[in-house]
C-alpha cells in the first residue's frame, strides 16, 4: 500500500486504536464527508473473502454523535449464496463500496464520552457473525 492518507486529524484514542490494530488505515476527506478505511480486516470463514476494507464515515460532531453503519470493499457475499439484506452501493473516494445498513439500539445506544471507533469496530465484527447465523 502506499503512503497512507491522513487528510484530517483523528482523535489521538482513536490512533492508538487504530495503530495498536495492527492494520493499515487511512482518514481521508470525500467531498465533505470524513471517512476512516481500515484496511485488511479479516472476516469469518464464511464469507467469499478473508479480508476487506472498513469504511466508516464520521460525522461531523462525533465523537459526541455516532457512527452509523459499516462500508465494504470488495463487495461481500456470503460463500453458502445467500443473501445479505440491507445493502446497497456507496461511492467513496471514487471507488464503491457495499454499505450495510446496520444501527444502534434502544438497547445499545450511543454513549458520548466512551463510545469511539474500537466500540464500532466491535459492532461490526458482531454485525458480520450475525449475518452468517441469519437464514436467507
Amino acid at each position: 500500500m502506499a503512503s497512507p492518507r491522513r487528510e484530517f486529524v483523528l482523535r489521538s484514542e482513536d490512533v492508538a486504536y487504530l495503530d495498536e490494530s495492527g492494520r493499515p488505515w487511512e482518514a481521508i476527506q470525500s467531498g465533505s464527508d470524513h471517512w476512516v478505511l481500515i484496511h485488511e480486516y479479516p472476516v469469518p470463514d464464511a464469507y467469499q473473502t478473508s479480508t476487506v476494507s472498513v469504511a466508516l464515515q464520521l460525522p461531523s460532531s462525533y465523537p459526541d454523535v455516532q457512527i452509523d453503519m459499516a462500508y465494504f470493499s470488495p463487495a461481500l457475499s456470503r460463500a453458502d449464496g445467500g443473501l445479505i439484506n440491507t445493502i446497497t452501493s456507496h461511492e467513496i473516494d471514487g471507488q464503491v463500496w457495499q454499505r450495510w445498513s446496520r444501527h444502534r439500539t434502544n438497547q445499545n445506544p450511543w454513549r458520548p464520552g466512551v463510545d469511539c471507533i474500537e466500540t464500532h469496530m466491535l459492532l461490526v465484527g458482531e454485525w458480520l457473525a450475525r449475518e452468517l447465523r441469519t437464514a436467507s
